[in-house]
């Protein structure tokens, strides 16, 4: 037998100090109340998100109420607001309309956005619908819809202040990535617009189907996204794994000692 040989064995690991096992403890409690805290949290954020989808619902199917008037603009917000069903009786203005890219369930394109002045003068910017890129050889001004006095019905939408399609609006050379109404309303020299628009229904904008002979109206599609429940469950998961950390190094520290 060889005199020289090294021992394989290791040495066994000595129990953890109080002060350890202590930090140990509260970091471990710390983020199973954290994980549990989120968890709760995303529970909460469903429900609110199940009462907002509910009360969505309702404005989309109410029959239409006129559109807010001057004296209720500075009331009108994203929460309260959005998607309710309003109508409009007045006039488009045409000549002022311009395209914002859209992407639909027609395919890519853009959206007629054209000012409509109400009888008693408000200007309200209204989406008329989608067309093609090779609608009207790729503008705006091409005459198309009813003429004159009419009304429009549709959901009332905010303002896109913000650039879609990783894009700027660009209004100097009238290209629009986000229904900007303060932007559009200015490019077209109107002044104190409504700070919302109305999405055109179908009966208002009824176009062939495909976009390419007039504005396809009532695309707006209403969807929110509503994965509460799973983050919740990730959340309560990790929580229960961070107990079973915690027995895991308590049972380790009770067979060492």
């Amino acid at each position: 037998m060889s005199t020289g040989q090294a021992d394989t064995h290791e040495t066994p690991r000595p129990p953890r100090g109080v002060f350890v096992l202590g930090v140990l403890a509260v970091l471990g409690a710390a983020v199973f109340a954290a994980f549990v805290a989120l968890g709760t949290w995303q529970v909460h954020r469903r429900a609110w998100k199940h009462d907002l989808i509910a009360r969505v619902d309702a404005r989309v199917h109410a029959p239409p109420v006129d559109a807010p008037g001057r004296g209720q603009w500075p009331q009108v917000t994203l929460e309260s607001d959005e998607y309710r069903s309003v109508k409009l009786a007045g006039a488009f203005l045409p000549d002022k309309s311009v395209r914002v890219r859209a992407s639909t369930e027609l395919g890519l394109g853009a959206w007629l956005m054209t000012p409509f002045r109400r009888d008693n003068g408000e200007v309200v910017l209204v989406n008329r619908g989608f067309v093609t890129p090779s609608w009207c050889g790729g503008k705006a001004t091409c005459p198309t819809g009813p003429t004159g006095h009419t009304t429009v019905t549709g959901l009332l939408r905010i303002s896109e202040p913000k650039g879609a399609f990783l894009q700027d609006n660009e209004p100097a050379t009238g290209r629009w990535f986000s229904r900007d109404v303060a932007a559009i309303t200015q490019a077209g020299g109107i002044d104190g617009a409504a700070p919302y628009f109305v999405d055109a229904d179908a009966a208002s904008a009824p176009g062939r189907g495909d976009g390419s002979d007039a504005p396809v109206g009532g695309l707006t599609v209403v969807s929110f996204p509503d994965n509460h429940l799973q983050y919740a469950l990730t959340w309560y998961a990790l929580a229960l794994l961070t107990l079973v950390g915690g027995w895991v190094v308590w049972r380790d520290e009770r067979r060492r000692r």
